[in-house]
């Protein structure tokens, strides 16, 4: 397989040597850029009730703001997916980390709403693109027999980072005020992207899906085993036979909305919209709505930490994906999670069950939500993956922009606690159904039996 007259199946090697320490760095540095992520796009929830203190606004006021960055993120995920699959993973990457963290301290300087929702939907510009390539990117280095873990594994950076901010928050603010909190979420993204500029590697299947020169190719898969030898031609998925013929050739966003995929990317989009509804919705304004049920500020933040703390459980969901029917175990995460979400809203005046709920239905809502990346960079070959996981982000974000929106509606609907909850379970349903049409479209059995390359294998001969 590693001589110069075999073309070398660039998914195979990786499958059939051990995970290796390069690969670890790929996946500690996509961890790390999801966990700011995550920090900077839960940041502004929880300096919520600190802008209406220091502004003397309105609560339903607070929408445009806690809408702008998630509506940056949505206008970031849809471009930088077609140009990662055309320039590829790694600058595109670097340059979006460095992005959210300048945008994040200019965001500092804000004297009123307005600047503030400006720097925000910037700073969403550059969350949004960063998600979807750092997964891309661990995805297309991971072995197919551990792809749906090890993605899930990593994306609970997510969860991890909108907790850390929270609890950070209710220490840091008393201190220093609103402004230290995204000063600390401008930092360290900065930090990182100058680390990436230099440690990260660029996208070996995305190097032979392109046609790079063989000594690139070689030089980042030596990386992983020195087995790879002098080996000159390389392909993706050589024995793996076309799903779809008529889809030869395509990739981007064409590949996405082809025929054999467009039903299954629409019910991606939808499953992870609802998701995302009820995550923004919750973590954006339960700080606000806990303080109305009777919290001090302070408790209903740390309550509120709790809610994303959960999504570690998305390890154990990656597991299952590997060994069961993918689609179905996340089906069953979103049914599970309208109840819980229901619950919640039926225990504000008991703070000890509030805690238990609040944690349980995070756990639950946050494993589901964040296994998606990894069912969408399964379901999508190299030639598309970038744009499907990224479009999936992207127009999933929609309820992002539209739950602060829901949730300042029904209070002036004056809606109470636990209506408004109700009304935030009914997400979760829809999102169950979503899966059950994809599944029942696209038909399988587990993720690890889907070779994410089923789409026509790409025959690169590399130059010599």
């Amino acid at each position: 397989m590693t001589t110069q007259n075999r073309a070398l199946d660039v998914q195979q090697f990786i499958d059939d040597n051990k995970f290796s320490r390069f690969q670890w760095l790929v996946f500690a540095v996509s961890f790390l850029v999801i966990l700011l992520d995550g920090f900077d796009t839960a940041a502004i929830g929880y300096i919520a009730p600190s802008l209406l203190k220091e502004w003397g606004i309105a609560k339903p006021q607070l929408a445009p703001v806690l809408s702008a960055a998630l509506a940056g993120l949505a206008v970031g995920a849809v471009l930088i997916g077609p140009f990662a699959d055309r320039f590829g993973r790694k600058y595109l990457l670097t340059g979006a980390v460095a992005l959210f963290g300048v945008a994040s301290l200019a965001s500092t300087t804000s004297g009123n709403l307005d600047e503030l929702v400006i720097w925000r939907f910037v700073t969403g510009l550059g969350l949004g693109a960063a998600m979807p390539l750092a997964v891309t990117l661990a995805s297309e280095f991971a072995p197919t027999r551990r792809r749906a873990v090890l993605t899930s594994a990593m994306f609970t950076g997510f969860p991890l980072g909108a907790a850390l901010g929270g609890f950070l928050a209710a220490w840091m603010i008393p201190h220093w005020g609103w402004r230290s909190v995204l000063e600390l979420g401008g930092a360290l993204p900065i930090v990182l992207a100058l680390f990436m500029l230099f440690a990260l590697p660029e996208s070996v299947r995305y190097l032979v899906a392109r046609g790079a020169p063989a000594e690139r190719i070689r030089a980042v898969l030596a990386r992983i085993s020195a087995s790879i030898g002098k080996a000159e031609r390389f392909v993706l998925g050589e024995t793996v036979v076309a799903k779809v013929a008529n889809d030869q050739g395509k990739s981007g966003v064409a590949l996405i909305l082809s025929r054999s995929y467009v039903v299954g990317s629409a019910m991606l989009w939808l499953t992870y919209g609802m998701g995302i509804v009820i995550f923004y919705a919750l973590i954006n304004w339960m700080p606000i709505l806990l303080k109305d049920a009777g919290l001090e500020p302070q408790t209903a933040l740390l309550v509120t930490s709790l809610f994303p703390l959960g999504g570690v459980g998305a390890i154990a969901f990656g597991l299952l994906m590997d060994k069961f029917n993918a689609n179905r175990v996340i089906m069953i995460g979103y049914l599970i999670t309208a109840a819980c979400v229901y619950a919640i809203g039926q225990v504000a005046g008991n703070l000890g069950w509030l805690v238990v709920m609040v944690f349980v239905g995070g756990a639950v809502m946050n494993t589901t939500q964040t296994s998606m990346p990894a069912l969408a960079a399964a379901f999508y070959p190299t030639a598309g993956r970038a744009t499907g996981v990224a479009w999936m982000m992207a127009i999933g974000r929609i309820g992002a922009v539209a739950a602060p929106f829901l949730v300042a509606e029904l209070q002036r609907r004056h809606f109470d606690f636990a209506q408004i909850f109700a009304v935030l379970a009914i997400p979760g349903v829809i999102a169950a159904i979503a899966l059950f049409v994809k599944n029942a479209s696209h038909p399988e059995k587990s993720v690890a039996d889907v070779e994410p390359d089923e789409a026509p294998a790409v025959p690169v001969t590399s130059q010599s």
